[in-house]
């Protein structure tokens, strides 16, 4: 079975490397890995994004399930190229497991970025702009879609110190996807 591996992971300067450790846990559980970084693309081409698109979706269209961090990033929430792509699984009735080494709820989370205020009952931005407070890690759609889809979001009992590095809630999808994918 094969397993897409989703999630920002592919910024990091040591990408290829997690994306390795990722792709052994998962053939440590009987399971294949699917790495966006292991498509060769040209990233000097004038169409590389596009490839880059076209690749990583042709990767999904394999993959029997995915695996999103939705680890935030470069901000509250999770990564939006992540989330298009547990959107696009989950669109395609695939298999969904996803974690978050962060498990505060988004609401709390905002206010490490910005201020969050209480205002006729409901809580708003700096902005004036509504604030989604319904207790959940990251966006009801997305934590809704895994629960429809597959497994609960994952997310570890305390934050840990490297949560780009730690994978040990990655481990426990890959647990799940496992026992939900491979014949016993």
């Amino acid at each position: 079975m094969k397993i897409y591996l989703a999630g920002p992971d592919v910024f990091l300067p040591d990408a290829v490397e997690i994306g390795r450790q990722k792709a052994a846990i998962c053939a440590a559980h009987g399971l294949t890995g699917l790495y966006p970084l292991d498509n060769a693309i040209d990233l000097t081409a004038p169409d590389a994004s596009r490839q880059i698109f076209a690749a990583n979706e042709a990767m999904m269209d394999q993959a029997d399930a995915i695996i999103a961090n939705l680890t935030p990033f470069r901000g509250a929430g999770a990564d939006p190229g992540t989330v298009y792509e547990l959107g696009y699984m989950a669109g395609r009735r695939k298999f969904c497991v996803a974690y978050s080494n962060d498990g505060a709820t988004y609401a709390d989370r905002l206010t490490r970025f910005m201020d969050v205020t209480s205002e006729d009952g409901r809580l708003v931005d700096a902005q004036g702009l509504t604030v989604e407070d319904f207790g959940l890690v990251d966006n009801l759609m997305m934590i809704h879609a895994l629960e429809l889809h597959g497994c609960p979001l994952v997310t570890p009992a305390t934050m840990p110190i490297d949560v780009w590095h730690n994978l040990a809630a990655f481990e426990a999808c890959v647990r799940m996807a496992a026992a939900r994918l491979i014949a016993p």
